[in-house]
C-alpha cells in the first residue's frame, strides 16, 4: 500500500526522470520505513544507484556528511533483512564504505553497521530468486572475509558475529508483504561457493597478537569447518598447520584449544585424511602438540581438561601413523612411553612425578588411547630402543597374571579386565621386536601360566564389554585368545631361543590338553571364538614341530588324534563363515609340520584312515585347498603303507582316487585355457596366431632348449677332460660318446625340421605367386574382352551394314532357342516388338528421368507426344493446337 504522500512523491520523481531521458532504463527502489508508516509495513523508494554515485564521489565540500547521511538512511531502510535483488548493490556500497576508512575513520561505524545488517535474513520476492541471484550472493558472502584485512577490531568482530549468525538463523523481526525468508541453509550454501574459509583461514595470520579477534575467526572455522567443502577449501589453504602451530597461544578462557583441536578433529574427518597428516607432520606442530598435551596430562584436573587431553593424543596417534613424522626427533615418542608405563613401572622423571591416574572415564580411556599409540610407534623401528629404554615390556607384563584375590585395585573388575586384553594384544605387536627383553621377564613361563589359569575352573566373571573382550562374558575365551595370539606371534618368529624355551616348558603338551578340553566342552554360543583358539593352537604347535622329529614325536597320536578330529568335520560348515576353512588351514598345515616325516606318527595317521579323510576333503573340489592336499599326499606316498591306502579309497558314486586326480587334471586344463578336441587330444599345442616361417624355426630351437643347454654342458665336461688330458674308463667313456652323439642327433633332427619349414614357405610362397600371375592374367583378359565389346558396339552403331548383320545373328539365335513342337490347341503370343531397330534386349517399361516441363507442357498436359507432331519455331519445343498424324518412315537408323 502506498499513501498519497509517498505516491506523490514516487510520481513526481517518475515524471522528472521522464523528462531528463525517455530511454533511461529502470532504477531499482527499496523502501525506507519511517517511525509513522512502518506499522503500516510502507516502504519509502530509495535510489540505490545514487548512493553508489554519491560514494563513488570526491574532492567536494561537505561530501563527507552527505555521504554518511545517505549511508545512514540506508541502513534504516533494511532494519528487517536484505532483499536478494539489492543485495549485489548494499555490498559494493560497503566495499566502497571500506576503502574509504584508511582516509575518512568515520566510515568504520557505517561499514559497522551495514555489516551488522548482514546477519539478518536474506529476503526473496519470487521463489527462483535464491538461483537468480545465486552468485551475486556468493560473490557479496565472500567479501566478508576480505574485508577482515581492515585493521579494525570492531569491525573484524562484527563481521565473525555475521558469519556465526548464518548458522543460527532467525526469522525477521516483523514480516515484510510481498517478501519470504530465503532457506535457512541458503546463506551457508552460498559461504561454501564464494569460498569464504580460505579468507578466514588466511586472516589468522593477521591476527597474530589479537587475542579476542582470533578467538572470533577459530569460532568462525569451527563452524565452517562443518561442511565437507569448507574443510576441503580450508585444507587446501594450511589451515592444519596454521590452527595447529598456535595452539600454545596464551589464552586464559581456555576457549583457542578447544576450538582448534575441534577444527583439527574436523579436518581429518571431512577431507583429505593423508593431506591434513602430511600438514601436520612437521616438527613445529609436532612440538605444539607435545607442549600442549604434557601440560593437559600434568596439569590438567577437570572432566574438560581430560577430553581435551584424549582428543589431543587421538590426533597425535593418527599423525604417529605417518612414518615421515618426526615424533622421535621431537621428543614425542620418549614422553608418550614414559606416560604409558609410569603407572606400572615406577620412574624418577619430573613429568610423572607424584601423578597418578584415576579410575575415571577420562583417565581410563588415556590409558587405551596410550597402549594403543605404542603399537603405532612400534611399527616405526627406531622407536624399538626407546622401548627398551622405557621398560614396556616389563609394564605390559604386570597385566598378564590371574586376578589376585583381596588386593585393591587402581581400576574396577571390568576396568581392569579390559586393560588385561590390550596388554597381551600390545604384546603381540611389541614383544616380537623386543624378544631380549620378552626373554628376560620370562615372558613365556609367564603366558604359559596365564593360559593354565584361562583353562582351570576357577571362578572367574568376565565382563567382555570391550572390543577385545567380544565373546568373552562368563569365560575367559577372550583372555585365552589373545594369550595364544602373543604365543603364535613368537612362535613365528622361528628364534629357536624361544622355541626350544616353550617346548623345555611343555607347551606341546599343554596346547594339546587345551585343544583337547575344549573339544570335550563344545560351546556353540562363542563357536567363531572357539574355532579362532583351535586355528591358533594349530599353527602353534606347527610352528614348534616344524623340522624337529624329536617335537613331532612328542606331538604323537595324541596330537594325530585332534587332527583327525577336525578332519571329520561336516563340509557344510565350511560354507558358514564361522571360521572353519581357517582352522581346515591350520589343520592341513599341522599334517605338514607335525606328522610327516615321524614314521610312528604316519603309521598312526594312515592307520586311523586319515588318508581317506584328506581325499574326502580333496573331493570337495574347493581350489584353496586343493595344492595343499596333493602336496601332503606327494609327501606320504614316500610311505610304503599309502599307496594301498589311496587304491582303496572310494567316494560318491564308486569314484576312485586315479579318477578324481584326473578329474582335477582336466579342471586345471581348463582354467589354463588348453584346448582339446572331442576325443580329449590337445589341438593346439602349437596353433599359436600370427607366427611367420621365421618365428616357427626359432620355435623349433625354443621347443628343444633344454636339451640344447644339457648337451652344451655335456660338451663343456668333454672339452675339459680332453683339456687336462684325462682318460675317462670305458663305461663312462661310451656313456659320455653316447649322451654327445645323442645331443648332435637332437641338432640334426631340428635342422632337418628347420629346412622342412624353410621349403614349405618357399613352395607356399611360389603358389601365392603363381595366384597373382593368374588373376593378372584374369584382369587382362576381361580388360580385352571389354574393349572387343565396346568395338563392336560401336561398329553397329556407326555401320548400317553391321547393324543388319547384328541384327539378323541375334534374330538366329533367338530362332534356335525357341521350342518348336507346339501342343495342340496352344495359343502363340509374339514376343517381336515390329520396327525394332535395336540389338540389344528390350524392357517392358522404359523409365524416363527430369524430362523438362517444356516439353511435355506441364503435368496437366497430354504426354502422348508420339501421336503429335512437334514443330520447331526458333526455339524450345512447343505444344500446337493442329496436331497431324504422319505414317512412320520405312527406314531409321538409330542416332
Amino acid at each position: 500500500m502506498w499513501t498519497k504522500e509517498a505516491a506523490a512523491t514516487a510520481e513526481a520523481r517518475e515524471s522528472g526522470i521522464r523528462n531528463k531521458s525517455s530511454s533511461s532504463s529502470q532504477i531499482p527502489v527499496v523502501g525506507v520505513v519511517t517511525e509513522d508508516n512502518e506499522a503500516q509495513g510502507v516502504f519509502k523508494p530509495m535510489d540505490l544507484n545514487r548512493v553508489i554515485k554519491l560514494l563513488e564521489e570526491t574532492d567536494k565540500d561537505g561530501l563527507e556528511e552527505k555521504q554518511l547521511k545517505f549511508v545512514k538512511k540506508l541502513v534504516q531502510c533494511f532494519q528487517n533483512g536484505l532483499p536478494l535483488r539489492d543485495l549485489a548493490q548494499i555490498f559494493k556500497i560497503l566495499n566502497l564504505c571500506a576503502g574509504k576508512i584508511k582516509n575518512q575513520p568515520r566510515f568504520v561505524e557505517s561499514a559497522y553497521d551495514i555489516i551488522k545488517l548482514c546477519g539478518l535474513p536474506f529476503l526473496k520476492k519470487k521463489v527462483s530468486d535464491e538461483i537468480t541471484y545465486a552468485e551475486d550472493t556468493a560473490n557479496s558472502i565472500a567479501l566478508l572475509g576480505d574485508l577482515m584485512k581492515i585493521p579494525s577490531s570492531e569491525l573484524r568482530i562484527q563481521i565473525c558475529k555475521c558469519i556465526v549468525d548464518f548458522y543460527h538463523a532467525e526469522p525477521p523481526k516483523k514480516h515484510i508483504p510481498g517478501y519470504q525468508q530465503a532457506s535457512s541453509s541458503y546463506k551457508i550454501q552460498m559461504a561454501e561457493v564464494g569460498g569464504l574459509a580460505k579468507t578466514m583461514v588466511q586472516s589468522i595470520t593477521l591476527l597474530e597478537h589479537q587475542l579476542v579477534e582470533k578467538l572470533w575467526v577459530l569460532k568462525v572455522l569451527q563452524h565452517l569447518s562443518t561442511s565437507e567443502v569448507n574443510c576441503t577449501i580450508m585444507m587446501k589453504a594450511q589451515a592444519a598447520s596454521g590452527i595447529c602451530t598456535h595452539l600454545n597461544d596464551p589464552d586464559p578462557s581456555g576457549q583457542l584449544l578447544f576450538r582448534s583441536s575441534e577444527i583439527l578433529w574436523n579436518l581429518l574427518e571431512k577431507s583429505s585424511k593423508e593431506e591434513v597428516i602430511q600438514q601436520l607432520s612437521n616438527l613445529e606442530c609436532l612440538l605444539a602438540l607435545k607442549e600442549v598435551f604434557t601440560n593437559l596430562f600434568m596439569r590438567g584436573f577437570s572432566h574438560y581438561d581430560r577430553q581435551l587431553r584424549n582428543d589431543i593424543l587421538v590426533i597425535t596417534t593418527i599423525i604417529a601413523q605417518n612414518p615421515e613424522a618426526p615424533m622421535i626427533e621431537c621428543g614425542f615418542t620418549k614422553d608418550l612411553i614414559l606416560f604409558a608405563t609410569f603407572n606400572e613401572v615406577k620412574s624418577q622423571n619430573l613429568l610423572v612425578k607424584g601423578l597418578k591416574l584415576s579410575n575415571s572415564y577420562e583417565d581410563f580411556e588415556l590409558k587405551k588411547l596410550l597402549f594403543n599409540v605404542i603399537v603405532i610407534l612400534c611399527k616405526d623401528l627406531p622407536t624399538v630402543q626407546l622401548l627398551i629404554d622405557g621398560k614396556v615390556i616389563l609394564a605390559l607384563f604386570t597385566y598378564v597374571k590371574k586376578p589376585e584375590k583381596q588386593k585393591i585395585m587402581d581400576w574396577s573388575a571390568a576396568q581392569h579386565e579390559e586393560l588385561q586384553l590390550h596388554a597381551i594384544a600390545t604384546l603381540s605387536s611389541v614383544a616380537p621386536l623386543l624378544i631380549e627383553e620378552y626373554m628376560s621377564c620370562q615372558g613365556n613361563a609367564r603366558v604359559l601360566a596365564f593360559l593354565e589359569w584361562c583353562e582351570s575352573e576357577d571362578p572367574f566373571f568376565s565382563h567382555g564389554n570391550s572390543f577385545h573382550g567380544t565373546g568373552g562374558r562368563g569365560n575367559k575365551f577372550a583372555q585365552m585368545r589373545y594369550s595364544l595370539r602373543l604365543l603364535r606371534a613368537m612362535v613365528y618368529l622361528e628364534d629357536e631361543t624361544v622355541n626350544t624355551d616353550l617346548c623345555e616348558k611343555g607347551t606341546i603338551q599343554q596346547m594339546i590338553g587345551i585343544f583337547k578340553n575344549i573339544i570335550s566342552k563344545p560351546n556353540e554360543k562363542e563357536e567363531a571364538i572357539v574355532l579362532e583358539i583351535q586355528s591358533d593352537i594349530l599353527l602353534i604347535l606347527s610352528g614348534l614341530c616344524e623340522n624337529h622329529i624329536q617335537r613331532k614325536e612328542i606331538f604323537g597320536t595324541e596330537g594325530v588324534d585332534i587332527v583327525l578330529h577336525v578332519m571329520k568335520t561336516d563340509p557344510r560348515k565350511l560354507q558358514s563363515g564361522l571360521g572353519y576353512n581357517l582352522l581346515l588351514f591350520s589343520t592341513l598345515d599341522s599334517i605338514w609340520c607335525c606328522i610327516l616325516g615321524c614314521y610312528p606318527s604316519e603309521d598312526y595317521f594312515l592307520e586311523k584312515e586319515g588318508i581317506f579323510l584328506l581325499l574326502d576333503v580333496l573331493a570337495l573340489n574347493q581350489k584353496k585347498f586343493c595344492n595343499l592336499i596333493l602336496g601332503i599326499m606327494v609327501e606320504f606316498c614316500d610311505n610304503p603303507k599309502t599307496a594301498a591306502h589311496v587304491n582303496a579309497w572310494q567316494g560318491k558314486k564308486d569314484q576312485t582316487a586315479a579318477s578324481l586326480l584326473i578329474k582335477l587334471w582336466r579342471k586345471e586344463e581348463k582354467e589354463l585355457g588348453v584346448k582339446r578336441d572331442k576325443n580329449g587330444k590337445i589341438i593346439d599345442f602349437e596353433n599359436l596366431p600370427g607366427l611367420s616361417a621365421e618365428d616357427f624355426v626359432t620355435l623349433c630351437i625354443i621347443h628343444r632348449y633344454l636339451d640344447f643347454k644339457i648337451g652344451e654342458i655335456w660338451n663343456e665336461i668333454y672339452e675339459e677332460i680332453k683339456l687336462e688330458k684325462l682318460r675317462p674308463v670305458t663305461i663312462d667313456k661310451k656313456a659320455l660318446e653316447a649322451i654327445t652323439t645323442a645331443s648332435e642327433n637332437v641338432g640334426k633332427m631340428v635342422a632337418s625340421l628347420q629346412s622342412e619349414i624353410i621349403e614349405s614357405q618357399a613352395r607356399q610362397d611360389v603358389q601365392n605367386e603363381q595366384k597373382v600371375y593368374a588373376k593378372i592374367q584374369a584382369t587382362h583378359k576381361q580388360r580385352e574382352l571389354a574393349n572387343k565389346s565396346w568395338e563392336n558396339f560401336l561398329a553397329r552403331t556407326s555401320n548400317a551394314k553391321t547393324l543388319k548383320k547384328a541384327k539378323r545373328l541375334q534374330e538366329k539365335a533367338i530362332e534356335a532357342s525357341r521350342y518348336h513342337k507346339r501342343p495342340q490347341n496352344a495359343v502363340f503370343h509374339g514376343t517381336d516388338i515390329k520396327g525394332l531397330n535395336t540389338t540389344v534386349p528390350s524392357g517392358g517399361v522404359v523409365t524416363v528421368e527430369s524430362t523438362p516441363a517444356r516439353l511435355v507442357g506441364g503435368p496437366l498436359a497430354d504426354t502422348d507426344i508420339a501421336l503429335k507432331k512437334l514443330p520447331i519455331r526458333g526455339g524450345a519445343l512447343r505444344r500446337v493446337k493442329a496436331v497431324e498424324i504422319v505414317d512412320a518412315p520405312k527406314k531409321s537408323i538409330p542416332t
